[in-house]
């Protein structure tokens, strides 16, 4: 049970946070519409939030070991980021928005596509904003043995995302181009953003209290 709170705590940070539209998003969804290298796309989408995530993780929990203030700044600053997404994520909800997913275009060869996803993924600063600095320092926070179990959740979460948007696009697709679908999914997102960011100040709270 012990274990059962940081994989759930980073399983719902991570899928919070890529669950937005976006190109990375767009591209898997593309990918998976045309049915063109799913696999390898949604691997390497994986592969690199996990490697990110842990790189975070461990860099952070190295120096917060010895530096309890740190842990608070960075547990007050997670809060506020959270709280700031959380409400963002309701206004997008207010806003009309929709996810091309048109299948127009050549076919990209094997190495195309991972030059497009790698694109995609390693050239856009939230990144590494979102993994390495929001989820790594959350994660590096976690008692030092619910790292690995937090990290397990946060790349679970990416895996399982990206699978369903990849072999799943077919049906997803037209869901997905309708408003309502991102207005209730934001909303969602919101609402978790916005308990996790309490639960991190409840940390903070009962540490310093």
């Amino acid at each position: 049970m012990t274990q059962l709170a940081p994989l759930l705590t980073g399983f719902a940070l991570s899928l919070g946070l890529i669950v937005a539209i976006g190109a990375q998003n767009a591209f898997v969804l593309r990918q998976g519409v045309r049915r063109e290298h799913v696999g390898l796309v949604v691997a390497f989408c994986a592969a690199c939030d996990l490697a990110l995530i842990a790189a975070g993780v461990a860099g952070l929990g190295a120096v917060l070991g010895t530096a309890p203030r740190l842990v608070t700044a960075l547990s007050l600053g997670g809060a506020v980021f959270l709280g700031w997404y959380g409400i963002s994520a309701l206004r997008r909800a207010l806003r009309t928005e929709r996810l091309d997913t048109e299948p127009g275009g050549a076919a990209l060869t094997r190495a195309g596509a991972l030059a497009r996803v790698a694109g995609f993924t390693l050239l856009n600063p939230h990144v590494y904003l979102d993994t390495v600095l929001l989820v790594g320092s959350v994660g590096a926070a976690q008692p030092a043995g619910a790292h690995p179990a937090f990290v397990l959740g946060a790349g679970l979460a990416s895996l399982l995302w990206f699978t369903a948007l990849g072999f799943g696009a077919r049906f997803l697709a037209p869901l997905f181009a309708r408003p309502l679908a991102w207005r209730v999914l934001d909303l969602l997102i919101g609402a978790m953003m916005l308990t996790l960011a309490a639960g991190l100040l409840h940390r903070v709270w009962s540490t310093t209290g």
